[in-house]
């Protein structure tokens, strides 16, 4: 299954979960009604105290129901959907997580942090901020709305129990669950459990109510009144709840168990190391800790974790991740299906000569293998982002994991080359950066300044999470500080826009109010303004001469299948690229997958592509949410 047919089916599995809550509310409803029939209707039906059966249907009480029960349902979905909807943050708070300091140098978490470095450089997603739980268990998680909000949470036990390759397993596990649209599922069925169970809590809260007044009630009691009645509403409603909350379970295992094996194998593939998480689900099992949380919240965010994070629950029927023996045995099982686990990514990063990193100006590619890319990074990638990460500089990888020197990188890739915009550029910066900021620019200006075209993206992706942690003010100014430099000599070459695209998909989720992507367009023709936009710009800035751009445009566009004509260069740029993607990112992946596959094809259309174009192919995935790893020849 590809990155683009695994976004649609987690959708579909979306429709599904949407129909099982429509179902179990049914349910609910129906155990609701029966509930203040049977309490207050049934009950004095007749002298003898049989049940007058036809007397039970009330048109006005089942309303009552249907809408009280759809309200407090709704509602309580709603509460908890709401309080979720920031995203991956939001469930690491819930579980008591704390956010690694990015410049962390105990080396249990310099360990960790090394590592999501790695895998996100690797597959082609924002680096995502990772939080501590203080738990000695083994255990792991994944969780937000997209790649952009996405955070990884890990155990203490996980940092200090597991080896590196361990980790590593672990880690490339729950990236999986990052680029197959795991993630978003997983906040739905916490909201969808969550309301469901407020009718439970409801009749908790009626009991205890009730309860905590009996002493004055009990001369009614002696007449045949009282709170009997009361109480008998009240534990119905809590078996009602508890009922609705047992299939939610049952709905949530189905739902999460096969995704577990498909992460396992996704690992595999990462890391080329089967060793790897296979040793981590080895340890859970010997480890005196297994994989148990000790959490309040762990019931609802179960299927979230790496291993279960329960007790066992009865026969398994409710778990949420399949027993470790299968896991392992599986994992085991592709040590005999040519799965060379001697080439370690340590070794295999030492051995193909990559474009950029080894200093070739340009490289051919073969476009459908970099479209296949997408969402599946494989051991390759991996081994690139390793290398990429040791020749960085060790001054620049210190400064981008602080605010202020991430600054001053940013800042520092973005100075002209031409002495007189450069001025203009350092002019602005005196002005308006920041003292700190543009001292740690001067020390850090020789190195930024020797960066080669494949380091410089990796370089500012790495320092978005500490560009998270500035306050909104800073962020302002930051903002400002960036257009000013990009726009110094009123122009914007194909670094700048990648960047600027790049800095706007990690930071505007945290310091901008940013709607969900909702899918409009469900057909090619719908969005072939926008793919001509596309097209179009993506041509002229990869030729240099007019004829060059029109048959690039035409390789591109005969991939989509239309006879389409190039726009005049006067009416290409910034806007319209922008105009377009904002546009493609509302259609469906598999007319993504089709756009994408045009613009590699046309960027690729002579044969060659250089560092600065493959960036731009990666910018424009990333715009369409479609996670591309590095392209290198």
């Amino acid at each position: 299954m590809d990155f683009f047919e695994s976004q649609d089916v987690a959708r579909r599995k979306t429709s599904l979960l949407v129909a099982y809550y429509v179902l179990a509310v049914a349910l609910i409803i129906v155990g609701v009604y029966l509930a203040f029939a049977f309490t207050f209707m049934g009950a004095s039906a007749k002298a003898g105290g049989e049940v007058d059966v036809a007397r039970l249907w009330n048109p006005m009480l089942a309303l009552w129901v249907i809408g009280g029960t759809l309200a407090v349902v709704g509602i309580g979905s709603l509460y908890k959907i709401t309080q979720l909807s920031s995203g991956g943050e939001a469930v690491a708070h819930m579980l008591g997580g704390k956010l690694i300091d990015p410049g962390a140098t105990d080396p249990h978490q310099r360990k960790v942090l090394n590592v999501v470095e790695e895998m996100a450089i690797a597959s082609g997603v924002p680096v995502p901020p990772v939080f501590l739980m203080e738990d000695a268990s083994i255990n792991a998680f994944a969780a937000g709305l997209s790649p952009s909000n996405a955070v990884i949470g890990v155990t203490r036990g996980s940092i200090e129990q597991l080896s590196r390759d361990e980790l590593q397993g672990v880690m490339a596990h729950e990236f999986s669950h990052i680029l197959n649209g795991d993630m978003r599922l997983n906040i739905r069925l916490i909201g969808v459990l969550h309301g469901i169970l407020v009718i439970a809590l409801i009749g908790f809260g009626i009991v205890r109510a009730t309860a905590g007044t009996r002493h004055r009630t009990r001369s009614s009691n002696s007449k045949g009144g009282g709170n009997l009645p009361v109480v008998v509403l009240g534990l119905v409603l809590m078996a009602v709840g508890y009922i609705g909350v047992f299939f939610g379970k049952l709905i949530k295992s189905a739902v999460s168990r096969q995704r577990e094996f498909l992460a396992d194998a996704s690992a595999v593939q990462f890391t080329r190391n089967p060793q790897g998480i296979g040793g981590a689900l080895k340890k859970i099992g010997g480890w005196k800790g297994g994989s148990r949380l000790a959490n309040s919240h762990a019931e609802e965010a179960s299927h979230f974790f790496f291993a279960n994070g329960l007790r066992s629950s009865l026969l398994g029927l409710m778990a949420t991740h399949p027993p470790l023996e299968e896991r392992i045995h599986r994992i085991d099982a592709s040590l005999l299906e040519g799965v060379d686990t001697a080439e370690s990514t340590t070794a295999s990063a030492a051995a193909p000569e990559m474009a950029g990193v080894s200093g070739m100006a340009s490289f051919a590619v073969e476009p459908d293998q970099v479209v296949a890319s997408v969402g599946a990074p494989g051991a390759d990638h991996l081994a690139y982002a390793c290398r990429l990460l040791e020749g960085l500089p060790a001054a620049v990888s210190e400064a981008v994991h602080t605010p202020v020197g991430a600054m001053a990188v940013i800042y520092g890739l973005l100075l002209d080359r031409k002495a007189d915009v450069r001025g203009r550029q350092l002019e602005r910066l005196r002005n308006n950066a920041g003292e700190d900021v543009l001292s740690v620019m001067n020390s850090l200006s020789a190195a930024v300044s020797s960066l080669g075209p494949a380091y410089r993206l990796p370089v500012a992706d790495m320092s978005v999470v500490s560009l998270r942690g500035l306050d909104a003010d800073d962020y302002a100014v930051f903002s400002e500080n960036v257009r000013n430099l990009v726009m110094a000599d009123q122009q914007v070459d194909l670094f700048e826009y990648a960047l600027r695209r790049m800095l706007k998909r990690g930071l505007a989720p945290v310091f901008e109010k940013v709607s969900s992507t909702a899918i409009h367009h469900k057909s090619l023709e719908s969005v072939q303004d926008a793919c001509v936009a596309l097209l179009s710009s993506l041509a002229y800035w990869g030729a240099d001469e007019t004829e060059e751009a029109e048959r690039a445009f035409r390789v591109g566009a005969e991939r989509l299948g239309f006879a389409l004509s190039v726009t005049p260069l006067e009416a290409c740029g910034l806007d319209a690229v922008d105009g377009a993607l904002d546009t493609l990112v509302g259609a469906t992946h598999a007319i993504r997958k089709e756009v994408l596959d045009a613009c590699v094809h046309c960027v690729a259309s002579d044969n060659r592509v250089t560092v600065e174009e493959a960036e731009l192919i990666r910018a424009v995935a990333d715009a369409l949410e479609c996670p591309m790893p590095p392209i290198f020849g």
